[in-house]
């Protein structure tokens, strides 16, 4: 028997949240019957509110109109939305006649003003149900919000009892709700501003109506890190979705959002391949991570006030720019308990292209002003950054390095408050330009102020020792009253978390704020760049060249043969051929025949090597639908040629402010980059990414996820890499792939074992530490134009004991080397300066000796003799490539599965990084080890037949005389016909590899000339040996 009465519809669904919004949430229920379909707004509320809030204003326009006064100003307000938009008319209001009537009231940042609090609460928000909109069909819209009659957002509810979901509204939006002229309500930015689709789980909007190319944004809150929203939660309602009406669609939060977060955002764009310029609109409306991010910053600075630090770990894709924006501006404008500025200025600390441009649009549509944002960038210097601040700017945007050269140059700020808010924040905004910027922002404590009162009253004011000096240069490092830190990054490490992360009350530093990697990808605002993943690792055998075994350190050994395999022409053709050949077939018909790909090698010879390799390839192919870039810093010497350099420019034929608009153009396919575009370059387009180099933690997420940005008809990536595994690179994308966990945090007294080690070496000595320190510490006004000569006096005695403890007794007369206990000596103290210097950001040290050490250290270390014995050894002469080949070792899904995760972790033990002792071994010890590591199991095709043959050349007695008789162009013509007679007579055991011997004329003289180089050569070391 079937159950019917039960509240179980869509019906039911809509009126839930009409009476909550009515009965909670501030709202008044307005019938459909007041909808003008064809002005596509409530006239009959609309004109109750003028009335009510602007009678005189009113009253002088009726006096004009006569009788046709409401007609004429609906008539006059619609026309305004149509030509300037609605939420420009909403914030700005329209005039008519000489009068300005208002549209809405917004809250000021202040109460002083009781007037402006009172017309704010005559704001009249209305729902409105089975909306009627289309002048051409009875199509209705479930529900509509409005503000003082002008419609804000259009809902479509779905319900899952009945089989319904988001998918399907998503649907009937885009094939039942496209905008025309007879459908004005859903016109873009002329009439509702933001469109949900809503069921009982999910939340989706967008901003823009188009058809089929309608983009639906998620709107949800997210669920243990992933997407979706939490099945544990406290709504009122029952819903997991009952935060958008509870949370977002209440009162006060949706005026706030009308007013502080949505925006027109304008974008002059020109075409890479035509020139021409194309102006794009587009309606920001926040999505619910960025919205809640910026609210609970604002919320949680109030109850703090300054002084304070804040972590935002959102995503790749998360919009960062567009929260910096919001929360720049609204800590401009928040106001304490007390009506008081909680900031005089907010700095920006970011290299973002065009966030000043943005900032500045966004504050002139919320506030009409303009100048309000400065930007001091690399076209001005650091005294423009001091004016701004003296001037009482209220948004700087600049660069951290500026504050490096502030010291000096601006006034004692210790009477303001600043929020610095730091874009891509890593433990390097924690060093020495981090601890110039609270040095020039610091506020001095208390009982600084009071103890400086008392001397002034005294008029004895007595002499700072060294260490009150000291100890005001420690507080100046440390956390200050009046600075407060918003850290945004993706991707935290230890360090990052620790300085800049909220304790969660064990301890332990956490992100204020999460959007995880998982979440952005399950919401499909990046993309999975593990997805498809394919490596390769390269065989290859090596064989000595010279007939001594010279004694080698083994370390430095493998990394110059590393170093001679990755840079050898065979490895690069082989690596070139892959590249090139799936770039062609795969990755060119990728988004509409517009994919990019990016080669990352390890350095700036191998790309200057790879882009020769690749353009001869592409030449000698006759291919005209690839073409590559070159992207590396300063000029590359070429090792085989003293004549010859490289620079990116020279190699590319324009300017390096070129390079990513030239890229962006459809001339281009392939960027070949060494240490440049692999953090912070933003291509859409750039869909494959070719590995050459090995990758690491932060490195390897950072580089392989300029991969990841989405873009229209992309909708997957590729990594084909030669140089890692699948497992490592997994391994580095865990800590960041959910929140950011640290497993322990830095021991600081790591500092004294430091300390300790470092006295050991007898090098430091206490009474120079002292009188450096007497002279570095001192007040500016009581500095003179001799101090630097005394400091260096103090150090120069160290750097002495230096040279002559641990020069090495083997170097001559006319050479600097120095042995590994200098090197020990050396690394220890650099850790020290790290260490402390990180450490003097999160820890209020309170401990003098160090601080001196600190300055005395960081200075000694720059007049301490480089290393000369420490470099790369060069075997380039020594071994040759006996044998080589690729192969696939991994081709399929990396991503990471919801549980697969780590910590990052601080510094529980300090490691110094100097050279452990040199193990030495044979040569031909090294080249074992080095072939045992990346494999022998070659086939008969790969190896042992041109072994064969060489060995059987070399055996013939006649044919070994004739090459000890004469040259080797002589030899060539007796050799040749000869290694073409032992191919064929091989032919039955290696068909394959005779076959493409004999038919390609290419591979078969490279084949010639390198078997005649070794025959000849191990011929002609014989007849020495004779």
């Amino acid at each position: 028997m079937a159950v019917t009465g039960k509240t179980t519809s869509e019906l039911d669904f809509e009126e839930a949240i009409e009476a909550y919004l009515v009965g909670e949430a501030g709202y008044d229920i307005a019938p459909n019957t007041q909808f003008d379909a064809t002005l596509a707004l409530d006239a009959t509320t609309l004109l109750d509110f003028v009335k009510a809030t602007q009678e005189d204003t009113y009253n002088a326009l009726k006096a004009s109109y006569g009788t046709q006064i409401d007609s004429a100003l609906v008539k006059r307000i619609a026309s305004e939305c149509d030509q300037r938009g609605l939420l420009d008319v909403l914030r700005n209001g329209v005039k008519d006649r000489g009068q300005l009537i208002r549209l809405a009231f917004f809250r000021p940042a202040s109460t002083l003003n009781p007037e402006t609090e009172k017309r704010y609460q005559q704001n009249k928000l209305t729902v409105m149900r089975q909306v009627h909109y289309d002048l051409a069909s009875n199509n209705s819209i479930d529900m509509m919000l409005s503000l003082n009659g002008l419609p804000i957002a259009t809902v479509e509810l779905k319900n899952a009892f009945t089989g319904q979901k988001t998918i399907n509204a998503i649907k009937q939006f885009i094939k039942d709700r496209k905008p025309t002229a007879k459908t004005p309500l859903i016109q873009f930015k002329k009439r509702a501003l933001v469109h949900f689709a809503v069921d009982t789980d999910e939340v989706f909007m967008t901003t823009r109506l188009a058809g089929e190319h309608t983009f639906f944004l998620p709107f949800n809150k997210g669920n243990n890190g992933g997407k979706g929203n939490p099945d544990h939660h406290n709504h009122v309602t029952g819903y997991k979705t009952g935060y958008l009406w509870e949370e977002v669609w209440q009162r006060d939060s949706w005026l706030d959002i009308l007013h502080r977060f949505v925006h027109l955002q304008t974008e002059e764009k020109r075409d890479p391949d035509t020139g021409k310029k194309t102006r794009k609109e587009t309606l920001i409306f926040p999505r619910y991570h960025q919205l809640a991010a910026t609210r609970a910053l604002l919320k949680q600075t109030a109850l703090d006030s300054a002084g304070q630090n804040y972590l935002i770990q959102h995503s790749a894709g998360s919009g960062k720019t567009n929260t910096i924006s919001w929360t720049a501006h609204q800590l401009a404008s928040l106001h304490g308990d007390d009506n008081k500025p909680v900031f005089n200025t907010v700095v920006v600390i970011s290299d973002r292209r065009n966030l000043d441009k943005q900032l500045q649009d966004s504050i002139y549509q919320i506030e009409h002003k303009q100048g309000v944002v400065e930007k001091i960038d690399e076209d001005k210097s650091s005294t423009d950054l001091a004016d701004a601040l003296n001037a009482g700017a209220k948004i700087v945007i600049t660069t951290l390095q500026k504050f490096s050269f502030l010291m000096g140059k601006v006034e004692d700020f210790s009477d303001r408050r600043f929020a610095v808010i730091i874009d891509e924040a890593h433990s390097s905004q924690g060093g020495r330009s981090a601890s110039s910027l609270r040095v020039v922002l610091g506020k001095h404590d208390d009982e600084q102020v009071l103890a400086a009162a008392e001397v002034e009253d005294d008029k004895q004011p007595e002499q700072k020792t060294t260490e009150d000096l000291v100890l005001e240069e420690i507080k100046k490092k440390g956390k200050q009253p009046n600075l407060s830190f918003y850290a945004f990054t993706a991707t935290p490490k230890a360090k990052t978390l620790e300085m800049f992360g909220v304790d969660d009350g064990s301890g332990i530093p956490r992100p204020f704020h999460l959007y995880s990697m998982r979440q952005a990808i399950e919401e499909r605002f990046i993309l999975d760049v593990l997805k498809h993943y394919t490596t390769y690792k390269t065989y290859y055998e090596l064989s000595k060249k010279v007939d001594d075994d010279p004694e080698v350190d083994e370390k430095k050994a493998k990394r110059a043969i590393a170093r001679f395999m990755s840079l050898h022409p065979h490895n690069l053709a082989q690596k070139t051929e892959i590249m090139i050949e799936h770039y062609r077939r795969f990755t060119s018909k990728k988004i509409a025949g517009k994919a990019k790909a990016m080669v990352v090698t390890r350095s700036r010879l191998h790309a200057v090597r790879y882009k020769q390799e690749f353009d001869k390839y592409i030449h000698d192919k006759g291919y005209d639908d690839v073409k590559t870039l070159v992207a590396f810093s300063g000029t590359v010497d070429d090792p085989d040629d003293d004549t010859q350099s490289y620079t990116e420019a020279g190699m590319n034929g324009f300017g390096e402010k070129e390079l990513p608009e030239r890229f962006a153009s459809r001339e281009y396919h392939i960027l070949i980059v060494a240490e440049k575009y692999q953090t912070g370059f933003d291509q859409p387009l750039l869909h494959t990414m070719f590995v050459d180099k090995p990758l690491k933690d932060l490195k390897a997420v950072q580089t392989l996820s300029r991969l990841n940005r989405s873009n229209s008809g992309k909708t997957d990536t590729f990594v084909l890499d030669f140089a890692n595994e699948m497992e490592e690179i997994k391994e580095s994308f865990k800590p960041y792939f959910q929140e950011t966990e640290i497993e322990e945090t830095t021991d600081p007294n790591q500092l004294y074992t430091l300390q300790q080690k470092i006295d050991g070496f007898h090098i430091i000595r206490s009474e120079d530490v002292e009188s450096f320190a007497a002279v570095y510490f001192k007040p500016v006004t009581n500095q003179t134009k001799r101090d630097h000569g005394q400091l260096n006096k103090w150090v120069d005695p160290a750097v002495q004991r230096y040279k002559d403890e641990f020069r090495d007794s083997t170097s001559s007369v006319d050479e600097e080397r120095y042995n590994e206990d200098g090197e020990e000596f050396k690394s220890s103290l650099q850790s020290f300066v790290r260490l402390y210097s990180f450490l003097s950001q999160i820890i209020d040290w309170q401990d003098v000796e160090l601080e001196k050490l600190y300055a005395y250290g960081r200075h000694l270390l720059t007049k301490l003799p480089y290393r000369s014995n420490g470099g790369n050894i060069d075997l380039d002469d020594d071994v040759e490539l006996s044998a080589y080949r690729n192969e696939k070792t991994f081709d399929g899904n990396g991503s990471l599965t919801v549980n697969e995760t780590k910590p990052v972790y601080g510094t529980t033990e300090v490691g110094t990084g100097g050279n452990h002792e040199d193990n030495k071994s044979p040569l031909s010890a090294v080249i074992k080890v080095i072939n045992e590591r990346f494999g022998t199991d070659f086939s008969e095709d790969d190896k042992l037949l041109f072994d064969q043959i060489s060995g059987d050349m070399v055996n013939n007695d006649k044919l070994a005389e004739q090459a000890r008789a004469g040259s080797k162009e002589k030899f060539k013509v007796v050799f040749e016909p000869k290694v073409i007679e032992a191919f064929v007579n091989r032919q039955g055991r290696n068909e394959k590899i005779v076959n493409e011997f004999m038919a390609n004329g290419d591979m078969r003289n490279m084949i010639i000339a390198a078997l005649l180089d070794d025959v000849y050569n191990r011929s002609q070391s014989s007849s020495e040996l004779r």
